[in-house]
């Protein structure tokens, strides 16, 4: 504890003893690195709905030592809908499917996080750990897109928590959902930090060739050492930018996405990524400011301050200039973007950035009109 208090009151400097006191009461929280190791989040508070708050300390007695490491968990979800639909106005699509509850990836600036308290766990690391998946889904999605009426528009894959997560490799959940999708010429935007999206690479490709699907490779830094640290097991920068190369090649329309940018972490990286990725074939390109809402935010500044703590006040800093002096604000249109001069400097800098590059210049529209409703279980078929 001695070198935590050292840590922080080294980052905070003697005017901010408040807060360096703060963070170290949340630095107890901090689960033993033996048993988190290869996991982004260092703390496991409880979800913000549950009556009691459990914390691991020594009694004395020894006791921490004999706690087993985090190790994934899959547990079944049977939702009755698959398709999540909104009404955001600051977004691109209105609906979206989520193949697993939780991520492996353990992204530690995740937004999605808070997601898992409405399951009675931690937006920590229950939320890398404790994992929830939905074989349910391609039947599901047959379903919906069978009723009457049912109007189509692309869906989005990808935006909540990723689709490709190492355990699609044994459940194949995305694999089944993209084949519903291909019989039924129906469009699809995926977002995606993982190299296994090449093993669809066939799917998508006679997708592509009919104007129904388009990837987006998130690539938060070409530092790998960060990447370790900030998205332990997502796959690497480079085989993110060797997936863009080979969709790219197979005809698939590619992006590359920065999200999130962090001010004072990698926002020197802009101009680096975008060109990296159109240099592998991108030709869009967008990005998402951080987004610190609810338990994010304690559990990203416990990141900061183990990997960074000589940075944490002047990155805190940067991101509440662009908060209005909060750690978040979610306020449709700014919660993206964020505002004032920083966020506006790093917006014309990715435009700038962008343009040169030639990217952006067309965005892809995914065709609607080749749509056929999946046939109903006993419905007659059409003779001819």
């Amino acid at each position: 504890m001695d070198v935590i208090q050292h840590a922080d009151r080294a980052a905070f400097g003697e005017g901010r003893a408040e807060h360096a006191n703060a963070l170290i009461g949340e630095a107890g929280l901090r689960i033993d690195h033996e048993r988190r190791r290869g996991r982004g989040a260092g703390i496991n508070p409880s979800g913000r709905f549950e009556p009691m708050s459990r914390h691991v300390f020594d009694d004395g007695w020894n006791t921490i030592e004999d706690l087993p490491p985090f190790k994934t968990d899959v547990q079944i979800e049977k939702p009755r809908t698959i398709i999540t639909r909104n009404d955001s106005p600051d977004i691109s699509f209105d609906r979206s499917i989520n193949p697993y509850r939780g991520c492996e990836h353990g992204c530690i600036y995740c937004f999605a996080r808070p997601t898992h308290s409405y399951m009675g766990l931690s937006a920590g690391l229950d939320f890398e750990a404790k994992l929830f998946a939905k074989p349910d889904a391609p039947r599901l999605l047959e379903k919906e897109l069978a009723k009457p009426g049912y109007i189509v528009k692309t869906i989005a894959i990808g935006t909540n928590t990723d689709p490709y997560q190492p355990i699609e490799k044994k459940w194949r959940i995305m694999r089944e959902i993209l084949e519903v999708l291909e019989a039924a010429n129906h469009p699809v935007g995926i977002v995606t930090k993982s190299a296994m999206v090449m093993r669809d690479q066939d799917i998508l490709s006679r997708m592509a060739e009919k104007g129904l699907a388009k990837v987006a490779l998130s690539v938060t830094t070409l530092d790998a050492r960060l990447a370790r640290t900030m998205e332990p097991r997502a796959s690497t920068p480079t085989r993110r930018l060797q997936a863009i190369r080979a969709l790219s090649d197979a005809g698939i329309p590619t992006s590359v996405m920065m999200g999130p940018v962090i001010p004072g972490i990698n926002d020197h990286e802009i101009e680096r990524i975008l060109d990296s990725g159109h240099a592998m074939g991108a030709l869009e390109a967008g990005y998402v400011l951080l987004r610190l809402p609810l338990e994010v935010a304690p559990i990203f500044k416990d990141w900061l301050l183990r990997h960074y703590p000589d940075r944490y006040r002047h990155v805190m800093s940067l991101v509440r200039s662009m908060r209005g002096g909060k750690d978040y604000d979610a306020e449709w249109g700014k919660r993206m973007r964020g505002e004032g001069p920083y966020a506006w400097q790093i917006g014309r800098r990715f435009e700038i950035a962008a343009r040169k590059l030639g990217m952006n210049v067309e965005r892809r529209r995914l065709r609607t009109d080749l749509f056929q409703s999946p046939a109903k279980h006993g419905t007659q078929l059409s003779l001819f």
